[in-house]
Parts: structure tokens; C-alpha cells; sequence
């Protein structure tokens, strides 16, 4: 082991001792951005490396949130701008992400999968295989619940629940003028793709980016971000305990 790595071993461990009896995210939201970029400054010529390897530090990811206490991760993996790349690009990138479910729903990993996107952009068979394997995990409980954002943009989710909220009081008889009369946030929250769990606390992008590019609009309202400069297949522990001493340094107002 080298010195550098063992000095960096040293301060992570460091660092998380800090970090004991901190205020902890229930739920972080991580866009793990810079895949391509991560390829060209590596000098791969297929930019589907980057992906590759940025699966591989998902499952990194997953086992240090499961060790900081974390409940709930949505990972941003493909927006439905992304559905607009070239074939070549996107069908690899696809299988990517259905080879990354599969491996997180394999048998004696503790991650309970949750699909959050509209599948019915993707091709049917991915949709199909996105499915299974959030069936198959549905009764984990040992592990961070993990939101898989695929096929995911902000503004289709709002528009989603908000279209589902109108089948649902059409189906009751109800008229439009006595849903305008009752409406309110919580309604439209209860038919969002991740209904049910808390909203994020903490949101990371990684790559030097410093926007939101359609990740969770409506749940990120009184979120903290955290914004890294490396590339996400570089993204290590210590980056992550660092958002982690970051967050658990702020305080949350809500507007107060």
C-alpha cells in the first residue's frame, strides 16, 4: 500500500469518527454525473467505460450509505433527455443500467430496488427487466431502499402525478371545480414517484456541475446541496463523508 493511500485511509477514518452523533440524511438524492468525461480524460475511446465504471462505485455508494445510516438513495441514472443520444450511446447505456439492477437485486444483497421513472420510454424488454427485479426486492429490509431514476425527468414526474390525481378523483365521481376547491401539496406529493418516503436532505452532483438538470423538482424543495468536482467513477469515500460533515454543519430552516 502506498503512502498516499495510507494517509487517505488514515483521514477517512478520521473522519468518520468526527462524524459520529451528527445529524444524518435520511434520504440523499446522488446524480452521478461525469461518466463520459471520466472516458476522454482516460483516454477510453468508448465512453460507455465511464458508465461501466461508474456502476461499479454505485455499489460502492450503496454499502457506505448502508454504513453512515442512510434510509433512502435515488440515484439519477437516466433522464429522459438522455433518451435523445445516438443509438450507439444509449442502447450500451441502457444495458448498463438493467446489468447494475440485476447485480443490486442478486440474491444475499440487502438493497430493496424501487423503480422511479417512466418505464414506458424504454424499451419494453428493459422495462420488463426493471420490473422483475424491483418485485424481487420488494421484502428487503436490511439494506438502503434505492431509487433507481431511469427514464426520469422532473417535469414528467409532476406532470405524472398530476395526471394520476385526476383519473383517481374522476374515478370517485368527484368534478374538476370540487378538486380545485380541495387541492393542495400533499395531494399532488401523494402521487409522485417516490410517494411515501421522505423528501431528500441532502442532494449531490458530481462532475463541477452546479444545477438540477430535472432531478427530484418538486421533493428537492428545501433540500441541501453538495457539489463535487471529480468525475463520478473518482467519487470515493472520503468525498462522500466529506458531503456527509458538510451537511451534518448546516442548518435547515425551511424557510423559518
Amino acid at each position: 500500500m502506498s503512502l498516499r493511500s495510507l494517509v487517505y485511509r488514515f483521514y477517512e477514518r478520521r473522519l468518520a469518527k468526527k462524524l459520529a452523533g451528527k445529524p444524518v440524511p435520511k434520504h440523499i438524492g446522488v446524480m452521478c454525473d461525469g461518466n463520459r468525461r471520466w472516458a476522454r480524460e482516460m483516454g477510453f475511446v468508448d465512453p460507455n467505460d465511464g458508465h461501466r465504471v461508474g456502476a461499479i462505485r454505485v455499489k460502492d455508494l450503496l454499502t457506505w450509505c448502508d454504513q453512515s445510516g442512510i434510509e433512502h438513495v435515488t440515484l439519477y441514472l437516466l433522464a429522459t433527455d438522455n433518451l435523445q443520444r445516438a443509438a450507439s450511446e444509449l442502447d450500451p447505456l441502457v444495458k448498463i443500467i438493467e446489468d447494475l439492477a440485476t447485480e443490486l437485486a442478486e440474491e444475499g444483497n440487502p438493497w430493496r430496488l424501487r423503480m422511479v421513472g417512466a418505464l414506458d420510454v424504454l424499451p419494453s424488454a428493459t422495462a420488463a427487466t426493471l420490473k422483475a427485479v424491483q418485485e424481487k426486492t420488494r421484502d428487503r429490509c436490511d439494506g438502503v431502499e434505492v431509487n433507481m431514476a431511469v427514464g426520469y425527468g422532473g417535469r414528467r414526474e409532476i406532470t405524472d402525478a398530476v395526471r394520476s390525481l385526476l383519473y383517481e378523483h374522476a374515478a370517485t365521481g368527484g368534478t374538476i371545480e370540487e378538486l380545485a376547491e380541495i387541492l393542495d401539496v400533499e395531494h399532488i406529493a401523494e402521487h409522485l414517484y417516490t410517494r411515501g418516503q421522505p423528501d431528500p436532505d441532502l442532494v449531490i452532483r458530481t462532475s463541477g456541475e452546479q444545477r438540477l438538470s430535472g432531478f427530484l423538482l418538486w421533493q428537492s424543495a428545501h433540500s441541501e446541496f453538495y457539489f463535487h468536482d471529480a468525475n463520478w467513477p473518482d467519487f470515493r469515500r472520503i468525498d462522500f463523508l466529506r458531503a456527509l460533515r458538510s451537511y451534518a454543519t448546516r442548518q435547515r430552516r425551511y424557510g423559518a
